[in-house]
């Protein structure tokens, strides 16, 4: 079971991945002993087999979980093939938090306005996603928190390099990054030496 107060702050969302790819970024994220998460969705073709596979080689060593969560049928078959946790671009219903309770795997649905973040929380969200983030910007997260109190929330949608410390600074306390963390040369070179410089320099964003 993954603890929440142990979730990694940077979640690395794979999507449109080979399974080779896949494969490969998961075993160089391994290095980097659960710094960051890994999110494989289920728009991938071989999703489930990343996800077994990936857990079974390198699972001691990385968080491997399952995104763009849609139904609670595509969250019980990730469960089932080791998802630690999972993601959605919508929110949840209660079947899924049900789910995520009985099989002890984080629930993280996303949310846009105050209401539907605080309805997510109420049904039993770990996590709430904000998405897409690009779209409010930063100053949301501070805002939104203004009234409620501190949240755990997710930051995904548009995040960069160049904007990634700015969600936190303004109270995000993750942010999910998708194809902007690597260079997609070094992804189709399947290049470990430039995938491990860029990950190193997105933990350099994150703050203590």
């Amino acid at each position: 079971m993954l603890d929440i107060n142990n979730y990694p702050k940077i979640t690395i969302i794979m999507r449109g991945y080979t399974y080779d790819q896949a494969l490969t970024i998961i075993k160089l994220l391994s290095n980097f002993h659960h710094k960051v998460a890994i999110e494989v969705t289920t728009n991938n073709a071989d999703y489930l087999r990343i996800i077994r596979d990936g857990n079974n080689q390198f699972g001691m060593q990385v968080d491997i979980g399952v995104g763009t969560i849609l139904n609670v049928q595509q969250a019980s078959e990730a469960i089932d093939a080791g998802a630690k946790f999972m993601l959605g671009p919508i929110s949840f219903d209660s079947k899924i938090f049900q789910l995520a309770r009985r099989k002890k795997v984080l629930g993280i649905p996303a949310a846009m306005t105050p209401t539907e973040v605080v309805d997510q929380f109420r049904l039993g969200a770990d996590i709430v996603k904000i998405f897409p983030a690009i779209t409010v910007g930063g100053g949301f997260f501070k805002q939104i928190q203004g009234p409620l109190g501190k949240l755990k929330l997710m930051a995904v949608g548009g995040l960069n390099i160049n904007n990634a410390y700015n969600f936190f600074e303004n109270g995000a306390s993750y942010i999910g990054v998708g194809s902007s963390m690597f260079n997609q040369e070094d992804i189709r070179n399947k290049d470990e030496k430039g995938l491990s410089k860029s990950v190193q320099d997105f933990l350099r964003k994150v703050p203590d």
